[in-house]
This record gives C-alpha cells, structure tokens and sequence, in this order.
C-alpha cells in the first residue's frame, strides 16, 4: 500500500492571534510563611550546617495528589513569588477551610516530627493559623504565547500544565466513546508539580479481559501534553493514546503482588468518602505510590512511599481509613473491581495476560474521537508528505532473500564482515577470547561464531578434556582460515568464582564503600586473570558467558561490571550471554540459544568497530564527502534503585570509506597529553571503562546533597569545554553533527528549543555564532516524554490505517523532518487493525471470517523521531530535506535485522556507556508507562 501523508496526534492553533482565556481562584505560596517554615526546618540543627533556602513542599503536593485531587499544582518559583502555586478552575469549588488546614498542620509536623521540637512545631503552626491564605481570582491565557529569538513558541510556564488540563477537560465532556457495546468513560489523574509530570491524563473504568485461566484487566489512557518545535511559532498539544495493565496476580509463594525491591509502582485511588473530613467528593483520581522496601531481616516491606499520607495526618481522624499497603497487595483484585485502588502494572511484577498498545488504526479512531472537543481557536496539525528526494532505504539496504537464496545471502555476508573486520582491525588475524562456564553454551558460541562469519566446517575442535584442562596461558584453541581473514579463539573456562557473586569483606549493610572495594577485588582478580593468558593484541574481544542479574544474591553482588572493567584494564573488550537455563515460564535462555550466541558475536564485532555504513541515495543537496559525528552524555544521578552517579560526554565520528566501508573513531579528552585525540571506536571504550572509579561513582551522601543547582551549572561548563575543543578538529571535512534532544539539552543547552536559532551554535559564555563552514548541525528528538506526537499512515482508499516508513516533510515547518521505519521483525504478525477493546473478523487467510480478540496481542508502533536542521549552508548548496533523508537513511545499517531508533553514529555513540556506567536490572520501570523499543513505541 503506498501512503502518501501520514496524520499526528497533534493539535494547534488556528492562527498566532488565537487566543483562550479560563478563569481560576488562585494561591502564590504565601511568603508571609517562609520564615515561619524556615525557621522549623532549621530548628535545632547544628550551627555550622547550611540553612534552609527554599520551604520544602514536595511531600505536600503528593498528599494534595491524594486528598485533595481538584487542586492543580504547579511548579514554585523562587524568581517570582506571585505565580500561582495551587489553582482551583472556576465552577469548582474552593477546598474547606478545615481539610486544607488540616494538610498544612499535618505537613508541618512531617517536616519536624521530633519531640524535642514540639515547641517550635507549635509556634509555627499558630502562625501560619494567624495568616491564612488567601486565594485570589485570576485570568489566564492558555493558547497565545511569545517566541524566541529562533521564531519558536516560547509557551509560558503556567501553560503546560493548565493548557492541557483545559483541553482533557473538553474531552471529559465528550459524549462517551463507543465501541461494540464497549462504553469508555474517563476520569482525569492529577499531575504533579515537576517538569516530568507536566500535561494531564485520562484512565477509563477498568475492563475485563477473561483469559483462559483468569480475568485480567486494563485500561485506555489519553495523555495530553503541550509542546514546541523547532522554529515554528505556534505550541502544538499532543494526544498519546495507549493502555494501562493493572496488577491483580499475588505470587503463590509470597501471596502479595510482586513489587521488586527498591522499585515503586503507582496507585489510583477513589475513596467512597472522602478521606478527609469536611472535604468534598472529587471526580478525579487520587494518586499515591507503593515501594518495596525490601531487606533480609524484614522479609519482605510494601508500604506507602513516605509513609503516605496516612503517615502525614497519623494524628488526625480520617472519614474511612486509608487503605492498607498490606491488604492492597495481598488482594489487588477485590479493590480494583470499583476501583476502590488500582495498581498499576509493571514488566518487572512478571507477565499480564492482555498486551500493551494499540496499532495505529484504532488510535486514530480515538484521536478523531477526541478531536471532537476542540474549540474553535483550535485545530489538527496539518498532514505530513511523504519525500520525493529519496528512497525510504539506503542503496545498501538489507534485502530478505528468497528461500533459494538464502545460503548465498548468508555467504555474502559472512564475506562482508570478515572484509569489516580486516579493515577495523587493520589485520588479517582476529584473536578472540570466549570465557565460558557451561559446555552446552560453549559449544553453541563456538558454532555461532562460524556461522556469523561463514567460517570454513573444517576447523578441529579441542576434547572436553582439552577444554576442561585449558587455563590462562594455555588456552584451548580454535582456529579458521579464510582468505580474507585467520580467525583464532582462545577458550578458557571461568574459574576461581570469577563470575560468581561479588564478595564482601563483611556482613550486613552494604555501604557504598564495601560495593566498591569489592568491585575493585574482582576487577583485579579478572585483569589478572586475562594478563596471565598473554597480552595479545589490544583492543580485543571476549565473549563471557554469565548468569542473570536475578540468579545473583542481590543486584549488589551481580560482577558484571566489574568484569567489564577488569578485561579492560587488560586491554580486552567483553561481550555477555546469559548461561542457558530454563525456569518455568518465568525464564528461558535455552531455546533461542543458537539465536543469542550468533547476536552477541556480531554486538561484539560492533565494539571492535565493524558496521557496514548505510550509503544514502541523494544525488544533490549533501556533500559527497559528508562525515559524521555524533555526541552523547552519558548521565546518572544516584536513586534509591541505583547507586552510581557518574557523567561522561562520549562522541563518536563516523568517515565513509566507500563500498560501505568505514571509519569509526571515538573521542579521547585525554589523548595527545590533554589536547586530545580521536582514537579508533574499540580503544575509545577501553579508555572510558579505564576512567571509571567505583569510590568516586559510587557517592556518599555528603556529595550527593550538594545544592543542585552547583553541580548542574558545572556539569554545562565542564560540557562546553569539551565541545569547544572537539568541534576544532571538525575542520577540513564536511561533518553533520547529531545529538538527541532529550539526553544532550540539559548539558548543552543550546539545543534547547527556548534558545536555538537558525545556522548558529553556542557553546560557552560568548554569544552564538555563525556555524564554521564545515560544521552542520541537526537534532533528532524521539517519543521520550511524549515529545513527539503518535502517528498513522492515511489510507488512500478509507481503508485501515497503516504504518508506512518514510522520511515526512510538515509543510510548515521547513527545518523539521519525520523519520519512521518499519515495524521489528518480531512484531510483524499484529494486523494494523487490531482490536484492543472488542472484536474483529479476519480477511485473509485460512481463517477468513473468524472473529478474533486482539487484547492478548502486542501493539508496537515505530516511533515518530522528530529530525531538526538546526545549522546548515543553503547558500552553499546543501538542503535540510536532504541531509534529513540522508539520516534517516541511516537509522536502516544493512548489518542489523531491525531499523535503529536512532541513526547510526547517535546508537554508536548510546552504546558506549556500557563501559562507564552499569546496568541495573532494578531500573526496569513499574509505572506502567509503556516501554519504549528500539525503533518504536509500544502505543
């Protein structure tokens, strides 16, 4: 099916004069309060420690969330203490005198529960008692807004929370949305007050899905958030449509949910009554969070984060009690039914019967549904058209053989990464290491190997006995030679507990200081270990073959990392597959095992450096000799699910050598005595791994309570050094620059859509500048953060609406492009008229005519990424809708099965924090969001 334009669930305004206006009764915080809340918080604290700045009110604004869901709260700010802080709407009415006293008394008690403070609790509460509040009725403007010196739309700060708010509005007064006897009536959730939580939502009434052994139940979700786009003048409202699973299976052996340790989980709450007395029936949710505060002496702690608001108002009656942390998680299910409490399903609580997202014809029901509800002053953002200056693929492309043709694929490649990896390598030789603990996966590894470089059958393979016997030094060798290529794998197994449980020096709590030492003992002991092999050449690679994070004691004692650091610190990069075992339907690294031992050879080809780069079709527009670099921060701030906080800027130059051939050099600040240097991909990740410090990654809590602030303003600067420095050796080559938004704006804020202009850059201090002749910059943006809109091939024949892959042109935004790519192979079986919420009758196949429910099925969208030509030189030539086809492009490498989320260099460049920072199996989200995929979105 060709599709021409492709529609978004994007509104905006009908012209730049449009205008809405909604009135509120409105709360600044009271500042005649802050000395009095102050002077609480720093009671009795030692003389020497710094004060209070600013009055602490997250805790508030959660228990507001939870008791008093009407209130909408925004963000403080110290700059102008006149902002509204908490809004009501006007037609609702004012939140009781009695329950809103009632929070501010519980609230300044949360702040200094100590019975020695008593008195100061005292003296501050009948101060905040003898000047009330006062809220005052306010005009506010939700559409029109100012631009910035870009011509982009500069929303103002109230707007993105209130503007949303005031479109859900609309949509909750909407007819309900019908479908197959199927009525979905939605409620708003209140948002919080962070940058995170900004736009509104809407959660319909659990449905029932009956599966064959048990019911499971979900929910439809419309999120509505307000967005911008590079240097086009109007803010844009976007729509995300997309399921919501809840929790309802208690795990046999505990009888509760699962909730893994150290991982939250929200809950949506609807009181019969309201828990506070006096307070008025809401027709929103109420928030709250559950946490797993897991420890071997307890075994086992669900409770309210922060005590919850219970734990806030513990002295003060409530009308019903709040519910019981324990007896929700105990019986989910009996809570849910009227959603009493409805917790929110997460991919680490185990498996649900009904899959997440929708594909994109019912989504666009949906969004045309809710399209009802704008006003006048608003209208859909207009089609996007599909390119007519390239193909959708690179010249290269990866081709799916006919069954015939298959064997001669396979030859051809093999031949094509065995030329790679001479090229990479700069040799004819490979060494290789495979570190191994089971023989079953040892011999699976060794055969994926010769398979994913078409090596010759022929090669003789040692004994067991051999492979039992080798140890460092004298390995057991397996050896192919090809024409283009020798190819020689040393195995050794892993002894010595190498790859068992970290070990530490003593029992109890582990302190951030135990964690590093014993990360630091197994580091060496691995460093050791592989030196004592031989050094060989450097950088090379093992394949270590390794249990899961869940079958090590504790995410503490998983080695990973420190194997990875220790092999390179011997000049060895590493690669992981799991050891195959099979636990019930939780777990199985058996049947695909074949599959994983192929997979995680060619990942380890890729950190030596062997891609085969995407050639573009453009025949104008580009300069022929094109490179390109790409940067990436890699950032990490300490959590209660992770106790690293490390940061990194990685950059990555990608040089086209022809035939698709190329160069790979990553960045070394370090290099040339400090001056740096670019280095070839495989020696930049061993020097990052070699830059890694447990003592200092792993912070102590005097460092990590540093004001923010500080450490932000000096992560910027210590960013924009690095930049300054790297752009100078991009002279003398044309080089389009990549960075992605949402993990480079907050350390060069130059990419911001607040402060971008057209073919300038800013890097430091000094004003933005003129772009160097040489340098083009773009910005890609993906769906993190809903900040680009869902999407939906049109059918040019009112037939079902697809998922086409293209590179889309907004025909008011000549700057900015639209990259989609085909669906992963994995999911080309969901038909894109999927039903998640009744039932469809199949039109092909076998089982024409059947009627099938498709809620057990997964709905996975290619995500919509967002290409923005931040800086180019159209009077020299070049055409941002060229240089954006020719990204797009190469978001599709020959070498990989699936189109990437990001293009080539950017994934590259992503995947070098591997060897700065570890991966924690707990940092698996159990919000219920829906995941993000490479390439997509589960819709």
């Amino acid at each position: 099916m060709a599709y021409r334009t492709i529609r978004t669930g994007a509104w905006q305004a009908v012209n730049p004069d449009a205008s809405i206006r909604a009135g509120y009764r409105a709360l600044p915080f009271p500042e005649h309060w802050r000395a009095a809340v102050l002077n609480l918080c720093d009671a009795g604290r030692p003389k020497d420690s710094e004060p209070y700045r600013t009055v602490p009110t997250r805790r508030l604004e959660g228990v507001f969330q939870t008791l008093l869901p009407d209130l909408l709260v925004l963000p403080r700010s110290g700059d102008d203490p006149a902002r509204p802080w908490l809004l009501v709407p006007d037609g609702l009415p004012l939140p009781p005198d009695g329950p809103f006293r009632t929070l501010l008394n519980g609230w300044l008690k949360d702040l200094r529960p100590e019975p020695a403070l008593r008195a100061a609790l005292v003296d501050a509460r009948r101060e905040l008692a003898a000047n009330p509040p006062t809220w005052e009725p306010v005009e506010l403007e939700l559409l029109r807004c100012g631009r910035t010196n870009g011509g982009t739309a500069e929303p103002l700060d109230h707007q993105y929370q209130l503007a949303a708010d005031w479109v859900a509005g609309r949509i909750l007064g909407l007819e309900p949305f019908e479908h197959q006897g199927i009525t979905l009536r939605f409620r708003s959730v209140p948002r919080g007050a962070s940058r995170f939580e900004r736009g509104a939502e809407l959660v319909s009434q659990p449905l029932e899905f009956p599966g064959k052994e048990r019911s499971w139940w979900y929910s439809v979700v419309l999120a509505i958030t307000v967005q911008t786009v590079p240097f086009h003048p109007l803010p844009r409202f976007h729509l995300h449509v997309s399921l919501r699973r809840w929790a309802t299976v208690v795990r046999g052996s505990t009888k509760r949910l699962h909730i893994p340790h150290r991982s939250r989980t929200t809950v949506l709450l609807r009181p019969r009554i309201p828990w506070l007395p006096g307070a008025l029936r809401s027709e929103r949710f109420a928030v709250a969070r559950l946490e797993n505060d897991w420890s071997r002496e307890s075994g086992g702690r669900v409770a309210w984060v922060d005590g919850g608001p219970a734990h806030m108002l513990e002295d003060l009656p409530l009308a019903e009690p709040f519910p019981d942390a324990e007896l929700l998680v105990s019986d989910p299910e009996a809570w849910l039914t009227d959603m009493r409490a409805a917790v929110v399903f997460g991919t680490a609580m185990g498996s649900h019967g009904v899959k997440p997202g929708f594909m994109p014809h019912q989504r666009s029901q949906l969004t045309e549904w809710a399209e009802q509800a704008l006003p006048p002053e608003l209208r859909p953002v207009p089609a996007l058209n599909h390119t007519a200056l390239a193909a959708t693929t690179p010249a290269n492309r990866r081709v799916q053989p006919k069954p015939a043709e298959k064997e001669a694929e396979h030859e051809r490649g093999g031949l094509r990464r065995r030329v790679g990896l001479a090229h990479a390598l700069g040799s004819t030789t490979l060494e290789t290491r495979l570190l191994w603990q089971t023989s079953e996966m040892r011999n699976t590894l060794i055969a994926g190997l010769a398979r994913l470089l078409d090596l010759p059958a022929d090669a003789d393979l040692p004994t067991d006995e051999i492979f039992e016997q080798a140890e460092p030094g004298s390995p057991a060798l397996v050896q192919w030679h090809t024409r283009e290529l020798t190819v020689r794998l040393r195995c050794l197994k892993l002894t010595g507990g190498l790859a068992g449980d970290l070990v530490f020096a003593q029992q109890g709590r582990r302190t951030n200081a135990l964690v590093a030492e014993a990360i630091k003992r197994r580091r060496t002991q691995t460093a050791e270990f592989l030196l004592a092999d031989g050094a060989g050449p450097s950088p090379s690679l093992a394949l270590v073959e390794i249990d899961r994070r869940a079958d090590f004691s504790s995410g503490d004692h998983d080695p990973k990392f420190a194997l990875r650091l220790g092999a390179a610190d011997a000049g060895v990069l590493t690669q992981f597959v799991l050891v195959p075992k099979k636990i019930g339907r939780e777990h199985d690294s058996v049947a695909n095992a074949a599959h994983r031992a192929e997979m995680s050879w060619d990942d380890g080809l890729r950190q030596l450096g062997v891609r085969v780069h995407p050639k573009h079709t453009l025949a104008q527009g580009v300069p022929a000799d094109l490179g390109y670099a790409a940067i990436w921060m890699v950032r990490k701030n300490r959590s209660r699910s992770n106790r690293w906080a490390q940061e990194q800027p990685v950059a990555v130059l990608v040089t086209p050598e022809g035939d698709g051939l190329a160069r790979v050099q990553g960045w070394d600040a370090a290099a040339e005595d400090g001056a740096g240097a670019w280095v070839s991909y495989p020696e930049m990740l061993l020097r990052l791994a070699r830059t890694v410090e447990p003592e200092r990654a792993l912070v102590s809590d005097e460092e990590e309570h540093q004001k923010p602030i500080s450490r932000r303003d000096a992560r910027r600067e210590r960013t924009e050094e690095w930049l300054q420095t790297l752009l100078l050796t991009l002279r003398g080559r044309p080089t389009l620059l990549l960075a992605q938004a949402q993990n480079a704006r907050q350390s060069w804020t130059w990419l911001q859509d607040g402060v971008v202009e057209q073919d300038r850059i800013k890097t430091g201090k000094a004003p933005a500048r003129p772009l160097a002749p040489d340098l083009r910059l773009m910005r890609l943006r993906i769906t993190e953060g809903r900040e680009t809109p869902q999407w939906w091939g049109v059918h040019p024949k009112d037939g079902y609406n697809g998922i086409p892959s293209h590179l889309w042109v907004d025909p008011e935004c000549p700057r900015v492009f639209w990259s989609t790519t085909p669906k992963a192979g994995t999911f080309k079986s969901t038909a894109v008229q999927a039903d998640k919420l009744g039932h469809r009758r199949i039109t092909q196949g076998q089982n024409l005519g059947k009627e099938v429910s498709d809620v057990d099925k997964q709905g996975w969208n290619p995500g919509l990424i967002e290409l923005a030509v931040l800086g180019c030189h159209q009077s020299e030539g070049d055409a941002p809708e060229a240089l954006a086809a020719a990204v797009h492009q190469m978001r599709q490498p020959p070498d990989y099965r699936d189109a990437l989320r990001l293009p080539l260099p950017l994934h590259l460049a992503a995947l070098a924090q591997e060897y700065v920072l570890p991966v924690a199996a707990e940092e698996t989200g159990t919000d219920g969001e829906d995941d993000m995929s490479q390439g997509g979105e589960l819709g």
